[in-house]
């Protein structure tokens, strides 16, 4: 009976698919949002959510457009990594699917940013690249990968966590509260040469108007959808997900996630867990509204995560 349950699991999930048992849930913006916001690209009902856990007993962790929030979830074997070690808790490591899949996206996909890739010993490349929200999950994880290929990460955040970016690698953060800030960010991205903006968290219409006062009119990859009236006249800005992505369309920046630099520079210890886990009190699948609820409120540089059990 558990041979028959095992090909029949084969048969069904495909050539590409592995399933795993799931240890943690790290939860996103999205998940939320989706709970009182119709989004045209998206068709209910749909089941988001981030996976982690093992093939044939290897530890791992991986991201999942959809069908996260399940005991055994299905995951395409590319968009999927092995745990670099032994001590690292699953809490930790459930935290990079989506926001290393997101960043990556924006940062090194053809039609975004399209930077070179970061590899380990990278140089500087002697160019700059703006990350807006450096402190938000996705933020935190550009910051780390576009350090890693080598540019100077120029970001914003509140002043309280000027200390967390620039330990990611960020080398200048400014106040996104601030008055003069879209100043202040042109005046410093105008001193070299700014390779483009990524939105990683925060306001569209800022980081577009950081394109319009700049030399350059530097191209805007969001993380958010993005409304007509937060695009000036000039400046081209793009959504980073949209409708009909899935797994095939992540291929071209594995280089940077789950096929490439992000297990080995975690392995090497030079890419940190960030931002932090933090674990809400329920576990299981009853701790998901637990948690959906708590990220409506907002959070601040911490990651939530729902322990499976």
């Amino acid at each position: 009976m558990a041979a028959a349950n095992r090909v029949l699991w084969q048969d069904e999930l495909g050539d590409r698919k592995v399933l795993v048992k799931v240890q943690a849930w790290a939860m996103n913006p999205c998940d939320s949002i989706l709970q009182t916001t119709a989004l045209p690209f998206v068709k209910y009902p749909v089941i988001l959510g981030k996976t982690s856990r093992a093939r044939v007993g290897d530890r791992v962790f991986g991201f999942t457009a959809n069908n996260g929030f399940q005991d055994y979830v299905p995951l395409d074997y590319t968009l999927m990594a092995k745990i670099p070690s032994a001590d690292m808790p699953y809490r930790d490591a459930v935290i990079f699917g989506l926001c290393t899949t997101t960043s990556s996206f924006s940062l090194f996909g053809k039609d975004y940013l399209h930077l070179e890739f970061p590899k380990l010993g990278a140089t500087k490349t002697g160019k700059s690249v703006l990350v807006w929200g450096g402190s938000s999950a996705a933020g935190s994880n550009a910051i780390q990968m576009a350090t890693g290929a080598g540019y100077d990460v120029i970001t914003t955040c509140s002043p309280r966590n000027f200390d967390y970016v620039k330990g990611l690698g960020a080398v200048k953060a400014f106040d996104y509260n601030s008055p003069t800030v879209v100043q202040d960010v042109v005046a410093k991205l105008d001193k070299g040469e700014c390779t483009g903006i990524y939105m990683a968290a925060g306001s569209n219409a800022a980081a577009c108007q950081v394109s319009a006062a700049s030399k350059k009119k530097l191209f805007v990859a969001s993380s958010n959808p993005m409304a007509p009236t937060d695009i000036p006249e000039g400046v081209e800005a793009k959504f980073t997900f949209g409708a009909g992505i899935g797994p095939e369309a992540f291929a071209e920046t594995l280089p940077a996630t789950f096929g490439g630099y992000l297990p080995e520079a975690l392995a090497k210890g030079v890419y940190k867990i960030a931002p932090s886990p933090q674990v809400v009190n329920r576990k299981g699948l009853d701790g998901v509204q637990e948690a959906l609820d708590i990220l409506k409120n907002g959070t601040s540089a911490v990651k939530l995560v729902v322990e499976h059990s």
